[in-house]
């Protein structure tokens, strides 16, 4: 399979998220690998925060496909409604499906977001390949606007103030620094804050990449010690630091 058809199966979502798509490595596992590689690749079970971020992003770049979601009218998840229409998975709450609608009409009301995601040649959802440090890793960009040569990043954020430094906790820099590369354009993030709703529009400066490209070295290094050697005990494995 040449790389234009893995990428092409990395489409599907089923693929990316599935078990062919954990032969790459991702943005997503670089947390593990630089935190805690014992955690590397375990299964993770969904969570609010995971249903409530899809339909963010699928609200604003394919709200035709919103019917996967269930809604349900219910003031929380802990609710005898809830828990008997769930039927145990986890759902959208109607008031969070109401606020992700306001915030959609928020950012595209903004006439240079509603330019960068919406006009010209633009690609939502883009899968890509590329390889790094040694390794492959996989992507899928939100949105690829050739028009402008721009990634753009849909985010939220609890604080639109500390984005720059939350950026960095939440391996943004290492994000960036992986699709710029795989896809050859700029990445720019397009953030709202979730209880004001304010704005933000964030380009990346050369210390943040570089900051992401060291992130991506040191991940795979961890990789290589962990998951290279078939004899690696990961029963010895343990943290030793000076207090």
């Amino acid at each position: 399979m040449d790389k234009q058809e893995i990428i092409e199966k990395l489409r599907d979502d089923e693929n990316y998220y599935g078990e062919f798509g954990r032969q790459y490595l991702s943005n997503s596992d670089i947390r593990a690998l630089l935190n805690n590689p014992l955690d590397f690749k375990k299964p993770s079970e969904p969570t609010a925060a995971f249903v409530v971020g899809g339909y963010f992003h699928t609200c604003i770049l394919e709200p035709e496909k919103l019917d996967k979601y269930k809604v349900i009218q219910s003031s929380s998840r802990n609710t005898k409604v809830y828990k008997e229409l769930s039927g145990g998975e986890i759902c959208l709450l109607q008031h969070e499906a109401d606020d992700i609608e306001l915030m959609r009409e928020k950012v595209l009301a903004n006439d240079l977001f509603r330019e960068l995601i919406t006009e010209g040649d633009v690609q939502y959802e883009v899968p890509g390949l590329i390889e790094l440090e040694g390794m492959q890793w996989k992507g899928k960009a939100d949105i690829v606007n050739h028009t402008n040569q721009l990634i753009i990043d849909l985010k939220t954020t609890s604080n639109l103030n500390d984005f720059k430094w939350s950026s960095y906790k939440y391996n943004y820099d290492s994000q960036a620094y992986i699709y710029s590369q795989m896809f050859g354009y700029e990445l720019v993030f397009i953030v709202i804050d979730k209880k004001t709703k304010q704005l933000g529009l964030f380009d990346c400066s050369d210390d943040f990449l570089q900051s992401g490209q060291n992130k991506v070295a040191k991940a795979v290094q961890a990789y290589r010690e962990f998951y290279g050697d078939e004899n690696f005990d990961m029963n010895q494995y343990y943290i030793s630091k000076t207090l």
